[in-house]
């Protein structure tokens, strides 16, 4: 069964909770709020992957840690700040996502992102890119777990 982790469940909540306008202000939000990369990937894109499908260079690492049960899924990127939509994008994966388990994150549904309600406020082209991010973090954490 697909579900959305309680912490996703809050985000989609908070873009449910306000009209069309809103959600690019919140989206502007979560650009912002996006922390910066740890040393280990600070300047080595190379060490990350990127998604080309995103319209603005955009690229993720996808880290499992702990053991059994206690496995957390830890999600980091990087997008130039002239980018906030795809910045935004990331902000709330992370902001559902990271800390999650492996099982957690596999069971969100890949077109998560309709219940957002952004296609009135962003371009298809630009949903894809979310979803490509989506299925790169599963991808990651697949061959992780």
């Amino acid at each position: 069964m697909s579900t959305l982790t309680p912490a996703l469940e809050g985000v989609v909540e908070d873009f449910r909770a306000v009209g069309p306008q809103d959600r690019l202000q919140l989206l502007l939000e979560l650009s912002r709020e996006l922390p910066p990369l740890p040393e280990r990937y600070a300047g080595a894109p190379e060490r990350m992957e990127r998604v080309d499908e995103c319209q603005s260079p955009l690229f993720l690492a996808v880290e499992v840690d702990g053991e059994g049960g206690a496995r957390a899924v830890h999600l980091y990127f990087d997008a130039p700040a002239e980018a906030p939509t795809t910045r935004g994008f990331a902000g709330i994966l992370r902001e559902g996502l990271d800390g999650s388990t492996p099982e957690e994150v596999l069971a969100v549904p890949d077109d998560f992102y309709v219940g957002l309600g952004l296609a009135e406020a962003v371009s298809p082209l630009r949903l894809r890119g979310m979803a490509a991010m989506l299925a790169r973090i599963k991808r990651q954490v697949r061959a992780a777990a």
